[in-house]
């Protein structure tokens, strides 16, 4: 197999690139050092060496850690130093990170040492890229980072598996990590001034979380307008509110583009021309407004985005190392405070494709909008139908609302108040991807009342696009004639969303949406 080759330098690595990484297979890529981050890491490492050996304080070299910053360490301690800072700070709870999560992690961690000012040994970036490279995964608690100076208890967990002490998911089974770099013919690091502060102290935690985010993101708003094109057929809406004549007088960029979808989407239906001139004047706002809320969930989007690529390639540890000016600054890069705003916003735009889909499947379950049989079966009464898949989707609406709360605007002071306003960056990250879960649910939950209405429509036709996405649907989800267990056919629908087949099927007649 041709690897695919990904060169590391600090500076150019993508939001998509950490995606890809996350989810690739063992050996699937060959991750390096270019030579000009290879010789700034050498550079600075040989610089920090230098300076532990002086009498000068420096934090994180020869002092203690957070409230102990005042405490001097004698050199003959400074590696039993840093080993004692990984160990201290594997504190982290609950389940651990799934495996893409976790090579995010390590893949943006190294990038952020790959700029050569952290002054951290080479050796150790190396093995978290040979971890990358031969998939050995870290087990890391999710829970227990406040997202400032550094996201540390995560951290510290993959720190200590670099050292030998810690536990790995490698070849399918939970081992030790010593036994697995053994296996690989590699040596477990040994820590060296600063070391183990650099491991640990940074955002790599919570940009993984938004990298991951981000990607989803950017399918589900696809998967939106599909959703919202499909149900507008279903209850035969007008596509008349979705002219450009009236977005171009509120010219946002996520509003036209969405537009431009549904236009495409929806072009050559029999459903849409059959009812041109029915007594419908306006349809309700979960229809008529698509593009203003889809397009204002996009924007949210966008702007994370912005953020996240100049996170993905900051130096976010702490202090950081300047030899040509010879000074080691303390300052304060590892705060999360611009990816927790910027997840906790994306976290909301991201709820509304969920609150307005309820909306649509409502309209769908509702004879007297729809026109449709009551919960989309024939023999209603005998039979309940949808009802009560619309009641998860709601559920699901509901609780994201509460996901929403955003976890930037809390702080909790730590470490005897010297570390006195925090981020929670990771928690934000934790309740978006938990919401993310949540609204691929209900737009399957969408397509599923929404296939089933336009099959009332038969032998009609809706457009070339949607006909593609009603056809996937039907391959894994039959017609609903009576009663059944449905909870199989939202899986079924789940999964196509989430492996990308609905919104290829739906771009083999479109072309790429946007």
């Amino acid at each position: 197999m041709n690897k695919k080759k990904l060169v590391l330098d600090g500076q150019s690595l993508t939001s998509k690139e950490v995606f890809e990484v996350a989810h690739a297979k063992k050996g699937e890529y060959e991750i390096s050092l270019s030579d000009e981050s290879i010789k700034k890491i050498l550079y600075s490492n040989e610089y920090v060496i230098k300076k532990s050996k002086s009498k000068e304080a420096i934090y994180g070299i020869n002092t203690g850690f957070g409230a102990l910053s005042s405490m001097k360490i004698e050199e003959n301690n400074l590696g039993q130093l840093q080993l004692n800072l990984i160990r201290s700070h594997c504190t982290g709870v609950g389940t651990p990170f799934d495996r893409e999560t976790t090579r995010a992690i390590m893949l943006l961690r190294a990038n952020c040492l790959a700029g050569g000012y952290s002054g951290v040994s080479i050796s150790a970036i190396k093995l978290l890229l040979n971890f990358l490279m031969e998939d050995i995964n870290p087990i890391v608690p999710r829970k227990g980072s406040v997202g400032a100076s550094g996201d540390l208890a995560p951290l510290a967990h993959i720190a200590l598996c670099l050292i030998g002490e810690g536990q790995v998911v490698y070849n399918g089974k939970s081992i030790s990590s010593e036994f697995a770099i053994h296996d690989i013919g590699e040596r477990a690091v040994t820590l060296g001034p600063k070391d183990g502060l650099a491991l640990i102290n940074g955002t790599a935690v919570m940009a993984a979380l938004g990298c991951i985010g981000l990607h989803r993101a950017k399918s589900i708003s696809k998967i939106a307008d599909i959703c919202g094109a499909l149900t507008l057929e279903g209850v035969q809406g007008t596509s008349v509110a979705f002219s450009k004549l009236i977005s171009k007088l509120k010219p946002h960029s996520g509003q036209l583009d969405v537009c431009d979808n549904l236009e495409v989407l929806l072009k050559g239906s029999q459903i849409l021309n059959s009812h041109e001139n029915c007594g419908k004047v306006q349809d309700p706002y979960s229809l008529r407004c698509i593009p203003q809320v889809h397009g204002a969930a996009r924007m949210t989007i966008s702007h994370f985005q912005h953020l996240l690529e100049v996170e993905v390639n900051s130096v976010t540890d702490n202090p950081l190392v300047f030899p040509d000016e010879d000074v080691i600054i303390s300052g304060g890069n590892f705060h999360g405070e611009a990816m927790a705003l910027g997840m906790d916003y994306m976290t909301m735009g991201l709820s509304e494709f969920g609150n307005i889909s309820e909306r649509r499947i409502e309209k769908m379950m509702n004879p007297t909008f729809s026109d449709l049989p009551p919960f989309l079966v024939k023999n209603s009464g005998l039979n309940s139908g949808l009802m009560i898949a619309h009641v998860t989707a709601a559920a699901l609406a509901s609780e994201n609302k509460s996901l929403c709360h955003p976890a930037s605007v809390d702080s909790i002071p730590t470490s005897t108040d010297k570390e006195d306003h925090v981020s929670m960056g990771v928690t934000s990250g934790r309740m978006l991807l938990e919401l993310i879960d949540n609204v691929y649910s209900i737009f399957s939950i969408e397509l599923l009342c929404a296939s089933q209405a336009i099959d009332f429509h038969r032998p009609l036709k809706t457009s070339p696009a949607l006909e593609n996405v009603q056809e996937l649907i039907r391959k894994h989800v039959p017609i609903i004639i009576d009663d059944r267990v449905f909870q199989p056919d939202i899986n079924n629908i789940d999964a196509l969303l989430r492996s990308g087949e609905l919104v290829d099927a739906a771009q083999n007649a479109t072309g790429e949406l946007l």
